[in-house]
């Protein structure tokens, strides 16, 4: 499932297991999850949960979160790791945070809306602070200019892969040559940019192909091939398998 929402949990008990984008791994009690928006998110098996789920937009914090939210709490990135396992301490902090949150939300209060947001925000201080504890060498590689730059194409692709296949393109938003966009994401990948479009829109037709009854020429449209044949040769290429055998093999 893709949402334009972000998403934060924490499983206290009960059975949960999450994949997000392409990784699958089992729960436990005091993890805390978070969910970028456009990431795929999925959970085949959801027993007896308890614990507190946040859902809310990035606009929603723009008042409170100067610059992008990935850049103030690096969570949210896609290639970040998702799932904190927090200590009891950690936890208890957490849900106090929740509490507030819900308290608010359920109450009357004239600055509801601002309390909500200054409430989110601490939530996430308080996640950051744990995940700092955790990931500084993550943070402090994201700090240079080169990882920024390769976040800032990532997040690129994934809002418009769809519709934008060529690295010239991403380019032009990022306001810099296509060299230099390649130069970058090889140095921190280790793969050309041109992969990661790639990747996105091969792993978007497979969900589509999964998931839903359209034709081959209704999923050419939507990921904006040139018609249904480009689609096709597109998957064989890559996958050695047509778009019909691969929705066979589902």
């Amino acid at each position: 499932m893709r949402r334009n929402f972000n998403l934060i949990y924490l499983l206290l008990d009960g059975l949960h297991d999450i994949r997000l984008d392409d990784k699958h791994r089992w729960l436990m009690p005091n993890d805390l999850v978070i969910v970028p928006a456009n990431v795929l998110y999925a959970s085949a098996n959801i027993k007896e949960c308890k614990g507190y789920c946040i859902e809310f937009t990035t606009t929603f914090l723009e008042p409170v979160v100067l610059g992008g939210l990935s850049e103030q709490f690096p969570f949210f990135d896609l290639e970040a790791e998702h799932v904190i396992s927090l200590t009891a301490n950690e936890s208890n902090l957490v849900q106090r945070s929740f509490e507030n949150i819900l308290e608010v939300h359920s109450g009357h209060s004239r600055e509801k809306t601002q309390l909500l947001r200054d409430y989110v925000h601490i939530l996430l201080l308080l996640i950051r602070d744990c995940y700092k504890a955790r990931y500084t060498v993550y943070i402090k590689e994201k700090a240079t200019r080169a990882v920024q730059l390769t976040s800032a194409y990532k997040h690129l692709v994934d809002e418009h892969f769809r519709d934008m296949h060529e690295v010239q393109q991403y380019a032009s938003l990022l306001n810099i040559t296509p060299k230099h966009l390649s130069d970058v994401v090889k140095s921190t990948t280790g793969k050309p940019p041109h992969e990661m479009i790639h990747n996105r829109l091969l792993q978007e037709a497979r969900t589509l192909l999964s998931n839903t009854a359209m034709s081959m020429a209704e999923i050419a449209y939507t990921l904006h091939f040139e018609d249904q044949s480009h689609f096709s040769h597109f998957m064989k290429r890559k996958t050695g398998q047509t778009p019909l055998e691969i929705r066979k093999s589902f």
